[in-house]
């Protein structure tokens, strides 16, 4: 049964002598997370958890308390491990969470609630958030900067022997399981089930240590590697279909398991076949560059020592006061300049208004963008045009109010770096494309609360 809160105490009351020693931005994030309506959202995806989770069952661990932990968790970037250490051993963590001298819910328990709730409900959670903003007066959205950056997904770089010793990896550990389910009733003989891992795993290091002699020397390792797969391919096609004459949840398991690598393994030996051997330039879209992480985009920035990145691109919109007022998970590897027009529309829908001024960097700059500022009614467009420039553009770009908005535009670069190194998002540990996407979401509540915290405190 779903509940809200613990009785409410005060654990330094009760201790003799023992005075509170909250930080004054943790103090006020504290007020903030009281809130009814950031409870309420949290509230309505945990209680999906189970058709009965509101009525029935034991009591389970108070939306208050996983709402607090969780924000703990990504203020501090903590792991889940983390998170229930430092709970259970500080006094004003305790606090901080209501969980007062309850036991502290164990990691697993709270990651599992964390999983349930929606990258939808976050974003209306950030949206509730810069609203108290607005209201405290720490921001009015006058100034609008935006800038992307990618969030790299937890995956070891690709290369198409890994990525084919991956997938045969993870499918012939689904054989070696499938053997005891099916036994012999399906009459399929021993070879149909044996594990290649260690075959593949030979070819793929021969693969690497021949690679620094040229690329040629690679093809007869590539050739094993690829034969390797393919066998691997075919026992679990053969497989798949005894499995699913089975009646089983073990058996059952196995199918989603084989369904979902069968065609991920598929994938990369048609782009190992044609890049290696056909020597084709396949294009970025068309690639796989994780097995797990099949969601991964390979994006290219010209980046000095990052000609590849694997991950997504993420589109911030920052405002004065230190608040990320929007952001958004793209697809793919799209030009900057498409989300100029989208931004300026998504900040009129948030504060009511269009901000007096907007700013992007080189890579967004184009006459239709700033024809569409103006016309939504920005009254200083601060974008920078690359190249050539003509002698009016010039005069234009030396005019003071545009130098005042290029110094302000250069903070989303440090803003960029804050959230990145600060609060986890370099690098996604969460897992799958609705955990990435949560993962980004609480980076940027964390970053937001702070900011908030820091305008409260005295």
């Amino acid at each position: 049964m779903l509940i809200d809160k613990h009785r409410a105490d005060n654990i330094f009351r009760r201790v003799p002598g023992l005075t509170i020693k909250m930080n004054p931005e943790l103090a006020a994030i504290d007020k903030v997370l009281d809130d009814e309506e950031l409870f309420g959202l949290l509230r309505r995806d945990l209680v999906r958890r189970h058709p009965q989770t509101e009525r029935r069952g034991r009591r389970s661990t108070p939306v208050e308390v996983i709402l607090r932990m969780l924000t703990v968790k990504h203020l501090y970037d903590f792991s889940y491990e983390e998170t229930e250490q430092h709970v259970s051993d500080s006094l004003v963590l305790r606090q901080f969470c209501r969980v007062y001298f309850y036991a502290v819910p164990d990691h697993t328990t709270l990651c599992r609630w964390a999983r349930l709730i929606k990258p939808a409900t976050l974003a209306a959670f950030n949206e509730r958030v810069l609203a108290l903003a607005v209201a405290h007066k720490l921001t009015r959205g006058r100034k609008l900067r935006m800038d992307g950056m990618v969030v790299a997904t937890n995956i070891h770089y690709p290369t198409d022997s890994s990525l084919l010793a991956d997938g045969v990896r993870v499918l012939g550990r689904s054989l070696t399981r499938a053997k005891t389910v099916v036994g012999q009733a399906a009459a399929l003989g021993q070879t149909v089930f044996r594990n290649r891992t260690r075959s593949a795993k030979r070819a793929a290091r021969e693969v690497g240590r021949l690679s620094r002699h040229g690329r040629e020397k690679t093809f007869p390792a590539y050739k094993r590697l690829l034969q390797t797969a393919r066998a691997t391919v075919r026992q679990v096609e053969k497989v798949l279909v005894a499995l699913q004459a089975q009646e089983t949840t073990a058996g059952d398991r196995l199918v989603e398991t084989m369904q979902l690598f069968l065609p991920r393994l598929k994938q990369v030996l048609d782009q190992t076949v044609r890049r290696v051997f056909e020597e084709e330039s396949v294009p970025a879209e068309e690639k796989l560059a994780s097995i797990f992480e099949a969601h991964s985009n390979i994006i290219r920035r010209g980046k000095p020592r990052k000609s590849a990145e694997f991950g997504h691109k993420v589109w911030l919109g920052e405002v004065e006061g230190g608040f990320i007022a929007q952001y958004q998970v793209l697809d793919g590897n799209p030009a900057d300049k498409q989300q100029w027009q989208p931004s300026l529309e998504r900040h009129i829908e948030l504060f009511g208004h269009p901000p007096w001024q907007a700013s992007g960097d080189r890579g967004v700059h184009s006459s239709d963008n700033e024809t569409v500022a103006e016309k939504l009614g920005v009254k200083r467009v601060v974008l920078p045009k690359p190249g050539y420039k003509s002698k009016q553009r010039r005069e234009h770009e030396k005019q003071r109010w545009f130098q005042r908005g290029r110094r302000f535009h250069a903070g989303v670069e440090g803003r960029v770096s804050v959230i990145s190194r600060k609060y986890g998002l370099d690098r996604c540990r969460n897992r799958g494309r609705i955990g990435f996407d949560q993962w980004v979401g609480w980076g940027v509540i964390a970053n937001n609360l702070t900011a908030l915290g820091r305008g409260l405190s005295p």
